[in-house]
Parts: structure tokens; C-alpha cells; sequence
């Protein structure tokens, strides 16, 4: 999951929460359809101030949070003091050493008001007294039970009723487990399409995937330059010719590409 969003996908997201395909989008703004295109273009670097404008006040955003300045839709001018957070609690967001965005996603989920309420019921010791009336009451019928028939065995109903104490620590550990194993499920699942949050092999370009390229790709060097590119998430048709050429002629210098049988040369028209 990434720490921060670009412009571009900032736009989409928005357009895709608002329910809109770029066609109504562009008859609701007046901006047309290809720049509205171009604007979620992850290639796309540049955006008209006038129109970057339209689109935050259509969204009802800053412009500072279409191009990822802050996290804030609805309250960029927040006084901090209100948010009562420690001086160590804003060092740590203001450090870049957490994912920020991960954090204020685990807390927007619909089970982390649970998982504070019973946090702090085991952190302020609310339920100590109560855990142990139970425990206690219940080791006392079972010491009971003991005095009346000294000979008695271990059996089932002492068994269950020595089970049946609960340590607190344990409970809170148990159900505190089970709200945090929700909520994290729940998020890697929301981010399973993400190309971020999922583990690629393929970008590493191993000297067995490069022998593999190679065996794959026939004479054809241009065809190994494609999927090296596409592999950095370079653009292969954006490539000029005179940056191929340059790549040809660092391959050169390889001796796996010189023992390949790979023909440099270009092919005659």
C-alpha cells in the first residue's frame, strides 16, 4: 500500500466515488473529455491551473489535496490542538517512517471503536474485579466440592470448573486478536487489486528470467528490451530509437548477450 497518492489518482478516485465515466464528467465541468483522460494518465505530468481548479471546487476539495499536499478533504485547516496528540505522536506522523494512509485506514474501520473499547477496558482495568469474582467463586465451589468428597477424582465437572477460570489477560488478548485480525483481513483485501500491495517476482530480473528472456525471445534483441522496460514500468513505445540504440550497445558488453547468438544488426528494408 502506498504512502501516497498521485494527482492522477486522486482525480479517478474521485471521479470513480462520484460515479461518473469521463464523459459525464466533462459535460458536469465543461472541461473536455481527452484532457480529463489525459489528467488520469499516470504518464501525464502537466494540468491547467483553471482546470484544476474546476475539478476541486466540482469535488468540493482543496487544491491541496488534489495534489497531494494533505490527506484533508473537509478540514484542511484543523487546529491541531483539538486532535490532542502528543508531541511524540506528531513526530512520528511528520517522520515519513509509518504509512500514514495505512494508519488512518486501520482506524476508519468499522471495528476499530471496538478494538479501542476493549483496549482500554484492559488497559484501565475495568473488568480486573469482575474476572476475578468469577475465577474466585468458581475455585471455590470446586474447593468445595474437594472437602466434601476428599477421595474424589479428577473428573470431568472439577476439570471444567478449573477451565473455566479465565485469565483476563488471555480473554482481552483473544477478542482484542480477533477485532485486529478483521480489520487487517478486511484491508488487505480492499488492496488486492492494488499493482502496490502485490508481491511481483517478474521485476526481478534474475540472471535465470534473463536466460529465460533470451530463450524466449529469438534473434530479436528489440524484444528483450521491451520486457526489460515494461518490468521498470517504462513505456516501451515512448522509447526513442536513439535510446534503443544506446541499450543495444550496452548489451553488447554482456557476455551472456555476446554467447546468445542475438543479432544486433538491424534488418535491411
Amino acid at each position: 500500500m502506498k504512502c501516497k497518492i498521485t494527482l492522477q489518482e486522486r482525480l479517478k478516485d474521485l471521479r470513480v466515488a462520484h460515479n461518473l465515466n469521463l464523459e459525464e464528467l466533462a459535460k458536469l465541468t465543461g472541461i473536455s473529455k481527452s484532457a480529463l483522460g489525459n489528467y488520469e494518465n499516470d504518464d501525464y505530468k502537466e494540468i491547467n491551473h483553471g482546470n484544476l481548479v474546476v475539478l476541486a471546487e466540482f469535488y468540493k476539495v482543496s487544491t491541496d489535496y488534489l495534489l497531494g499536499l494533505t490527506e484533508n478533504k473537509n478540514h484542511p485547516n484543523t487546529d491541531l490542538t483539538n486532535l490532542h496528540l502528543s508531541d511524540g505522536m506528531i513526530d512520528l506522523l511528520l517522520s515519513g517512517s509509518i504509512n500514514n494512509r495505512l494508519l488512518c485506514e486501520i482506524a476508519m474501520h468499522d471495528k476499530f471503536k471496538k478494538l479501542m473499547a476493549d483496549t482500554e477496558i484492559f488497559v484501565d482495568g475495568v473488568a480486573t474485579k469482575c474476572f476475578n469474582d468469577i475465577n474466585n467463586y468458581l475455585e471455590d465451589v470446586r474447593a468445595e466440592i474437594i472437602n466434601r468428597h476428599p477421595d474424589i477424582e479428577e473428573d470431568i465437572p472439577l476439570k471444567t470448573l478449573s477451565a473455566a477460570q479465565v485469565g483476563e489477560e488471555d480473554f482481552f488478548c483473544h477478542i482484542t486478536h480477533k477485532t485486529w485480525d478483521t480489520i487487517l483481513k478486511d484491508i488487505r483485501k480492499n488492496h488486492e487489486h492494488d499493482i502496490d500491495s502485490i508481491p511481483n517476482d517478474d521485476n526481478i530480473l534474475s540472471l535465470q528470467k534473463f536466460n529465460q528472456i533470451i530463450k524466449s525471445s529469438g534473434n530479436s534483441i528489440d524484444k528483450y528490451i521491451e520486457v526489460f522496460c515494461n518490468s521498470l514500468g517504462i513505456k516501451y513505445k515512448r522509447v526513442s530509437e536513439g535510446e534503443k540504440e544506446s541499450f543495444r550497445k550496452l548489451l553488447k558488453k554482456s557476455p551472456a548477450i555476446k554467447n546468445s547468438g542475438i543479432n544486433f544488426r538491424k534488418r535491411k528494408i
